[in-house]
């Protein structure tokens, strides 16, 4: 049985559970977890298998073994349905959950990611990551000094001109507890191939798609795309920030994500 990740969680009500990105741990949703307590939802944000000292998912990574220790981690709150949101490489553990575990999940929101739609987009995406943190590791000498520069390098690359200040030094020192190691693991998984995409018409969940207009790593005509494929789904785009909208642009992030959760709340809980 998979061991039950470390995590965050304020308030009461209807579950949010919130899946970081790669790049990130719950600080990614730091902001939004005080937002939806306060609005009358529980929110959660997890830190993902071998992030912030939790051990990495037994048997090596996978969006499968993702998908199983977020259920567990549901299954081990009693709590039997939840509204998901993933920021990034969360949102493709946000899809697969919802795909392999439908009853779980009460809604599906995509931030700034999900699967590629072609091959070519995906392997972009990794190896400029793993050409930051070379250069990154070959400009310093602690792993400490390492991460720091590689917040500031992918930072300076995939934030906005309009992003919040305060929401990009949230994003540096998220950026700065990435442990290399499982770092390096989850890029290697999401090098790998995946029957994710193919699988996307089959999710029955309403889904809501939030891009950043300024995001070079999932630009909003790829998440518009990605909406397409979706049987029940509409995207927004914010204008003027990059990969981090929920961090960037926490007002109109969190206006859209309360706006979409309350079209949901006159069902069962």
């Amino acid at each position: 049985m998979s061991l039950i990740p470390n995590f965050a969680m304020l308030g009461s009500g209807p579950t949010v559970l919130m899946l970081h990105d790669a790049d990130t741990d719950h600080l990614g949703f730091a902001p939004q977890v005080e937002l939806l307590a306060s609005q009358g939802y529980r929110a959660i944000a997890w830190d993902m298998p071998g992030y912030h000292a939790n051990p990495p998912p037994y048997g090596g990574y996978s969006l499968k073994a993702l998908a199983a220790t977020a259920d567990g981690l549901l299954e081990a709150l009693k709590i039997g349905r939840a509204h998901i949101v993933g920021h990034g490489m969360g949102a493709m553990v946000a899809a697969e959950l919802a795909l392999r575990h439908p009853t779980r999940v009460r809604s599906l929101s995509l931030v700034a990611g999900g699967p590629a739609l072609e091959a070519d987009s995906q392997q972009h995406w990794v190896q400029t990551r793993q050409q930051l943190l070379a250069q990154s590791q070959q400009q310093a000498s602690t792993e400490a000094v390492q991460m720091q520069r590689f917040a500031e390098l992918l930072v300076q690359l995939q934030s906005g001109q309009q992003a919040l200040p305060e929401g990009l030094q949230l994003a540096r020192h998220a950026i700065t507890q990435i442990q290399p190691l499982a770092y390096g693991r989850m890029l290697e998984m999401l090098a790998g191939p995946s029957t994710l995409a193919e699988r996307l018409p089959h999710l029955s969940q309403r889904c809501l798609l939030v891009s950043g207009g300024q995001d070079v790593c999932m630009p909003p005509q790829r998440m518009q795309a990605l909406a397409d494929q979706l049987p029940d789904a509409r995207h927004a785009c914010l204008e003027g920030v990059g990969h981090w909208p929920q961090l960037e642009s926490p007002d109109a992030f969190e206006g859209l994500l309360l706006d979409f959760l309350a079209t949901q709340r006159a069902t069962v809980h």
